[in-house]
């Protein structure tokens, strides 16, 4: 995983999502999920441009059953950018680098 993302589980999401003082995009993945992984090179390039204005985070719905439950996702991948503890914005399914910056700019 790049180091411009971290991994964060049901445990962490209140304070490393919530209670952060920039922005969050949280990835809602898991590894069997071919979208999931075609969709995490462009993450990764856009933690390296954006990860000074934005904290990136992946978290595995298998292995954490309540956060995506909490926040109704039900198709991964997921992409929700959080901000002051609230949802700003939610992209679902596997879409192209523009779509993604496009919402991470106006969540910033």
């Amino acid at each position: 995983m790049a180091e411009n993302i971290l991994e964060i589980d049901d445990d962490s999401f209140g304070e490393i999502v919530l209670q952060s003082d920039k922005p969050v995009m949280v990835d809602f993945w898991a590894p069997w999920c071919g979208p999931c992984k075609a969709i995490g090179p462009t993450v990764e390039a856009l933690s390296q441009t954006y990860g000074d204005q934005m904290a990136f985070t992946k978290l595995n719905v298998d292995d954490n059953p309540l956060s995506p439950s909490k926040y109704g996702v039900q198709a991964i991948p997921t992409l929700i950018f959080f901000k002051n503890g609230k949802i700003a914005e939610q992209i679902t399914g596997m879409v192209g680098k523009e779509k993604i910056e496009e919402t991470l700019k106006g969540v910033l």
